[in-house]
């Protein structure tokens, strides 16, 4: 995890920001739950228990900082709430999600599934992507697997 902080560190100091200790509080709450895409005041609540002195506004602040910087990914699921993702390591774009509209479960998919879509986009269209999301709305194994049950 420390490595990952430095490495947010050094993009924050590029642009000539720092890494303030209610942002590196917030970062470590990402990290922590980084499987979790919570919302932001779920990482309000546990930067809270870290730091009890730091305030809503501050850690919305610093998520949509850090969303600007390309460290995190804002994303929305369909359910009116927004969501903050950690951007992996070294991810040229944003990764793909898996989103059961039966019981909510997220799945990420990390390849890169529009790679040949891009060129054609270039190729044909003549616009430069810089960065793509993709979010498949279905019903996971579980959830198949339950209604087959029920059947």
């Amino acid at each position: 995890m420390e490595h990952r902080i430095d490495r947010i560190k050094k993009q924050l100091h590029a642009q000539s920001y720092k890494l303030t200790p209610q942002r590196a509080a917030t970062v470590k709450v990402l990290l922590e739950r980084e499987e979790d895409h919570l919302s932001a005041e779920e990482i309000y609540l546990l930067v809270k228990e870290k730091a009890p002195e730091i305030g809503l506004a501050t850690v919305y602040r610093t998520l949509e900082l850090l969303s600007e910087l390309k460290i995190v990914d804002k994303i929305n699921f369909g359910d009116g709430v927004s969501r903050y993702d950690l951007r992996k390591e070294g991810a040229e774009h944003f990764h793909h999600h898996l989103v059961c509209i039966e019981c909510g479960s997220v799945e990420e998919i990390v390849e890169d599934l529009l790679e040949d879509v891009e060129k054609i986009i270039e190729n044909d269209w003549g616009f430069q992507v810089k960065d793509h999301r993709l979010t498949f709305h279905g019903l996971c194994k579980q959830c198949q697997e339950a209604k087959v049950k029920t059947s």
